[in-house]
């Protein structure tokens, strides 16, 4: 029995969330909407941003729960990788509502989390099963073999998949968030209209900085040409680019699942989101024969709830850690 409370600040979301048994109770985010003036997040405004809000997102989480915190029996965090300022925020005030209550800390690797998020709700994966873990600032392919027993077997080499749509969005003059306006336009476009060179990168491992490139060479060449090109094509810009970012990705995603024969097959991070990569991945489902795991909208992104989930498993094996734990914006997985 055990109620946890979990707390992420590993970037720009303020995230508190209570697990209850396994169970999510409250799931609350406060994002920051302040980053969307300088076209990406600015970590000093970050860091404030989270002193700010996570006094009155914990006491929402909480009142969602219907907690109160004398009945909290762990308080987990993450520990990193992420924004040190803003890992500051979330670890000091975890030591201290910890050290308050005399309860227990629970440090949490973010992307441990990411993929732990897929037992929150059903169906679960069995094990092993793979993980295609990709955001702005991770791609990565996980064999995970238990809750905390896993393996890289394939990451980029350079940028992030998440990296490179929001690279895009930039250049075509979208606002910040990029990643979910080029999705949004995608839909409405022709994915073959544009073809973009495939990064030819050894086993299962990837690249992006390539891919980056090009396309910032070919809107600039066809601007050159048409200085409305991008109003007059955007949905097909976009489509062609997110198609060709989920080619990338599932390529090296099936040859991964052939090499070690798993048909047990998830997606995690906040690209995960992407309707496109959703799609895809359901359609290999079916054309081979894979079980695939997709997470609710809500816990693609970052949020509190999978880093409770993992201090609940962490919680059961009693892995605990002293005050002396401090943050780190590079963790080793």
């Amino acid at each position: 029995m055990s109620i946890i409370l979990a707390i992420e600040s590993s970037c720009d979301e303020t995230s508190v969330a209570v697990c209850n048994n396994g169970k999510i109770t409250a799931n609350v985010i406060a994002n920051q909407t302040i980053h969307e003036n300088y076209g990406g997040v600015i970590p000093e405004l970050a860091s404030r941003v989270h002193q700010q809000n996570i006094v009155p997102v914990i006491q929402q989480a909480l009142t969602d729960a219907k907690v109160n915190k004398k009945e909290l029996n762990a308080v987990a965090f993450t520990r990193g990788p992420g924004l040190l300022g803003s890992l500051l925020v979330g670890v000091s005030f975890a030591k201290s509502f910890a050290l308050a209550l005399d309860l227990p800390l629970i440090a949490v690797n973010h992307m441990h989390a990411h993929i732990l998020a897929h037992f929150i709700d059903d169906p679960k994966p069995s094990f092993p099963f793979l993980c295609l873990t990709v955001s702005g600032g991770h791609t990565q392919i996980v064999l995970v073999k238990d809750y905390f027993d896993m393996e890289i077997v394939g990451e980029t080499l350079d940028d992030a998949a998440g990296e490179a749509f929001d690279k895009t969005a930039k250049i075509l003059n979208l606002p910040y968030p990029g990643g979910p306006l080029i999705d949004k336009h995608a839909q409405l476009g022709n994915p073959l209209a544009y073809k973009f060179p495939v990064p030819q990168i050894k086993d299962l491992d990837y690249s992006f900085s390539g891919f980056k490139t090009a396309i910032l060479y070919f809107v600039r060449d066809n601007v050159k040409a048409n200085p409305d090109f991008i109003a007059q094509h955007l949905e097909d810009i976009c489509a062609s680019v997110q198609h060709s970012i989920v080619q990338i990705l599932l390529a090296k995603l099936k040859k991964a699942a052939q090499q070690y024969g798993i048909k047990e097959i998830a997606i995690a991070g906040g690209v995960s989101a992407n309707s496109g990569l959703r799609a895809a991945l359901k359609g290999m489902e079916a054309e081979l024969g894979w079980r695939t795991y997709i997470p609710a909208f809500q816990y693609c992104t970052d949020n509190a709830a999978m880093i409770a989930i993992a201090g609940h498993y962490k919680f059961i094996e009693k892995d605990f850690v002293g005050q002396d734990v401090a943050p780190t914006s590079r963790m080793v997985f």
